[in-house]
């Protein structure tokens, strides 16, 4: 029946993101390297820009944004490189259930580790910048703040997993990814930093509410085409 073959998709969808959940903590490998990257990344800007706390605001959302995005398509090429490498990914394919559980157990999974990151970030990037978010931002602006991360990585995700999908299915997938994604979530990097800028930076002529309601209609789209596409791009 209709109700037995959802519960079972999201019996499946839980078990998946677990064995991810529980792979990562033996491992540790994505998220650990997707923050060290990020780390680098700020120290570049920090050393090379040197910019005081006031033009921090104003340059601020574009440096962390360049790092989350850096860092999740480091952490998007292990998404399904793992599975390739184990050809556990077979194992998953046979799982009697529709193909689309796969992309949300990865969705969610890839969601989550790039959450951590970005938390464990923030408190560098306020230390590198000279920046105290709690203290700069109202509780209202910073809980923004924190949608606008949310919403904006689910965004990235959305579209990310089913091209690391693709990628891993090649032999420079390290390369093809990057080049595949970054021109495809050009609306979702403008939309997390412009409202991300208008959090930091209020502007009585703009809202940051404009750029969240786009990003979240690209999120939207994202998640609806991929949902359609990755049982076709699971294929050989």
């Amino acid at each position: 029946s209709e109700a037995t073959f959802t519960g079972l998709s999201s019996n499946a969808v839980v078990a998946i993101i677990g064995k991810d959940i529980r792979s990562e903590l033996r491992t540790k490998e994505m998220v650990a390297s997707m923050f060290v990257f990020s780390v680098l990344v700020l120290l570049v800007f920090n050393f090379t820009l040197a910019i005081d706390s006031d033009a921090a605001l104003e340059h601020g959302p574009a440096i962390l944004w360049i790092a989350f995005i850096f860092a999740g398509s480091l952490g998007l090429n292990r998404s399904f490189a793992a599975e390739r490498e184990n050809r556990s990914i077979h194992g998953l394919m046979l799982a009697p259930v529709d193909r689309s559980v796969l992309y949300f157990g990865k969705l969610v999974s890839n969601v989550l580790f790039m959450l951590v990151a970005e938390v464990c970030l923030l408190p560098l990037f306020m230390v590198f910048f000279n920046m105290n978010l709690f203290s700069e931002l109202p509780p209202s602006a910073f809980l923004t703040f924190l949608l606008v991360m949310a919403v904006g990585t689910l965004g990235y995700c959305a579209v990310g997993t089913t091209l690391a999908a693709v990628a891993a299915n090649t032999t420079m997938r390290e390369v093809l990814l990057p080049v595949l994604l970054f021109p495809v979530v050009v609306p979702v990097v403008i939309g997390a930093a412009e409202s991300t800028r208008l959090i930091f930076q209020p502007d009585p002529l703009s809202s940051p509410w404009g750029w969240i309601r786009l990003l979240a209609a690209f999120c939207v789209v994202f998640m609806v085409v991929s949902w359609l596409a990755f049982e076709y791009v699971l294929e050989e």
